[in-house]
C-alpha cells in the first residue's frame, strides 16, 4: 500500500481554501499512484473551538471528500466536527472511492485547550480493512492514553494519529508515537499540521513508525509556493506485523486478567480510604 501523510498548513476556519488545497495535493499525488491520502485533525478548519461556525449536521466534509475519492480513485482520511446537540464531536473519517469505510470519534477531548467545554468524547474503537492492513484511528490528545492503543492492536496493524499538535510539545509527540508503535507492535502514522494557525505554531513532525520503532523513510512532494513545513510524505508499506510478532512474541506475555484484577483492587483500596 502507498500511503501519503498530508502535513498541511491549514487556513484557519476556511473550509473552501483547505478543500482547494487538499484537491491540489490529490492532483499531485495522482502521478504517484497513491492508495491512501491522510489529512490532519479538523482538516478543513484547524483546531477551533468556534463550534457554531464549523460544526456540521449533514456531514458536508465527508460528502465532499467522497466526491474527491471517487474522482481521484484514492481513499482519503479527513477530520471534521459533528453537531451532536449541546456538545459537538471531533470526528475522523476514511472514505474510499466506493464509500465511507471508517468513522471515529475522539475519545479524549483536550481539557487543557478548552476542547472539553465544547466537545464530548466518543466511546468506540472502529477498525477497517484497507490495502492489506487493518486500520484504526486515535486523534491527537488520544495519543497520551495507552489503553485504547492496546485494545486496537488486537486487530489493527496500522494506527493513524491525525493531529493539530503544537511545536511547544513536539518532543512528546515524537516520543509517544514511537512508544505506541513499539509497545503495541503495530505501524503508527502521525499526521500533523504545519505553520502558524490560531495563535499557535505547528512544527509538523509527521512520521510513520514500524512495529519495532524504526522511523520509516519516505518520498516527499510539495506544491509550489506552499507554506513553511508543508509537504506530503509518501510511504510504501508492506504488512509484516504478524511475522514480526511471531519472531518477537511480546504480546503473548501480557497478563490482562491480572492487570484488571490489580486495577479493581486499587479501586477497592481507594474506596476504603
Amino acid at each position: 500500500m502507498k500511503a501519503a501523510l498530508g502535513q498541511l498548513q491549514i487556513h484557519w476556519e476556511d473550509k473552501e481554501a483547505n478543500l482547494k488545497k487538499a484537491e491540489a495535493y490529490l492532483e499531485l499525488l495522482s502521478e504517484k499512484k497513491t492508495d491512501l491520502f491522510l489529512l490532519p485533525e479538523m482538516s478543513l478548519t484547524g483546531f477551533s473551538m468556534h463550534t457554531e461556525r464549523i460544526k456540521e449536521k449533514r456531514e458536508e466534509t465527508v460528502e465532499r471528500m467522497q466526491r474527491l475519492a471517487e474522482k481521484y480513485q484514492v481513499a482519503i482520511g479527513a477530520g471534521w466536527v459533528k453537531d451532536a446537540g449541546a456538545l459537538c464531536e471531533n470526528h475522523y473519517s476514511i472514505v474510499a472511492p466506493e464509500g465511507r469505510i471508517l468513522d471515529y470519534t475522539k475519545l479524549h477531548p483536550f481539557r487543557f485547550g478548552g476542547e472539553a467545554e465544547h466537545f464530548q468524547g466518543g466511546n468506540a474503537l472502529p477498525v477497517c480493512d484497507f490495502g492489506g492492513f487493518c486500520v484504526g484511528v486515535q486523534i491527537c490528545y488520544d495519543l497520551r492514553f495507552p489503553e485504547p492503543f492496546q485494545i486496537l492492536s488486537k486487530k489493527a496493524d496500522l494506527i493513524l494519529v491525525p493531529a493539530n499538535w503544537p511545536a511547544a510539545r513536539s518532543g512528546h509527540w515524537k516520543s509517544l508515537l514511537k512508544a505506541r508503535a513499539i509497545e503495541n507492535m503495530v505501524y503508527v502514522a502521525g499526521i500533523n499540521c504545519a505553520g502558524e494557525m490560531g495563535k499557535l505554531f505547528y512544527s509538523g513532525d509527521s512520521r510513520l513508525y514500524a512495529p519495532d520503532g524504526t522511523k520509516l523513510k519516505k518520498e516527499t512532494a510539495r506544491l509550489p509556493g506552499c507554506g513553511t513545513g508543508e509537504r506530503v510524505m509518501i510511504y510504501d508499506l508492506q504488512n509484516d506485523v504478524h511475522s514480526y510478532r511471531e519472531c518477537f512474541p511480546v504480546k503473548e506475555d501480557r497478563r490482562e486478567r491480572l492487570y484488571q484484577k490489580l486495577q479493581e483492587e486499587t479501586w477497592d483500596y481507594e474506596r476504603k480510604e
